[in-house]
């Protein structure tokens, strides 16, 4: 691709789907990605169209003062969909309707790395999972059934790290932490268990396999 993404391609790129990449726009416009390399047709039906890791790239290349807010104002608009890391002050219900999105999210991701492999393989994180870490790793705990932390419930909490590649992942319930251990190996991360020097709290340091 020599020239970017014409404006209103561009908003078709940014308004996709955040987990999947599914897009939603005109025939010419998606034929205008898939054209471009930025998207590929779902060849089964409905024939859905979503991006390919270079439309990924576009859709993250923006200016990381001004992403943040956004996407923190388009969140609290319109209620796109965001894993529980634990730790946060107000959080989702956690009824039915939660844990439909959360299946469907997950199931969402698990579609996505099908479809970016070659081999159709969903047993090791993608592309997206990379460069959303923290996110990526929350989703599996979340979908897996694992509570996140609240301000008065313990839980799980996923943050991030100074080591590329990494999330920590902490549970003050040695039994909880260990299964959250499990969940992430069968979902596609290497994992292995530490302790904070400072507090001598176990801890989870997990990255995405590779192979």
């Amino acid at each position: 691709m020599t020239r970017p993404p014409t404006a209103a391609q561009r908003r078709v790129i940014d308004a996709a789907d955040p987990v999947t990449g599914r897009l939603k726009g005109t025939e010419a416009q998606l034929a205008a990605l898939v054209k471009r390399g930025l998207a590929f047709r779902h060849p089964r039906p409905p024939h859905d169209h979503f991006l390919t890791p270079a439309g990924h790239r576009i859709r993250e290349a923006v200016e990381p003062a001004a992403a943040e807010p956004a996407a923190r104002a388009q969140t609290a608009a319109d209620g796109v969909f965001a894993a529980r890391v634990g730790g946060e002050e107000t959080a989702p219900d956690a009824g039915p309707a939660r844990l439909r999105e959360v299946c469907g999210a997950w199931q969402g991701l698990l579609e996505l790395r099908r479809m970016t492999r070659r081999d159709g393989a969903t047993d090791r994180p993608c592309d997206w999972e990379r460069t959303h870490l923290v996110q990526a790793a929350a989703l599996a705990l979340e979908a897996a059934g694992h509570r996140p932390a609240g301000p008065e419930v313990r839980g799980y909490r996923v943050r991030a790290t100074p080591q590329p590649e990494a999330v920590a992942v902490y549970e003050p319930d040695g039994t909880a932490l260990r299964a959250c251990a499990a969940t992430l190996e069968r979902a596609g991360w290497q994992v292995g268990e530490h302790t904070e020097p400072r507090t001598n709290s176990r801890y989870l340091l997990a990255s995405p396999r590779r192979t």
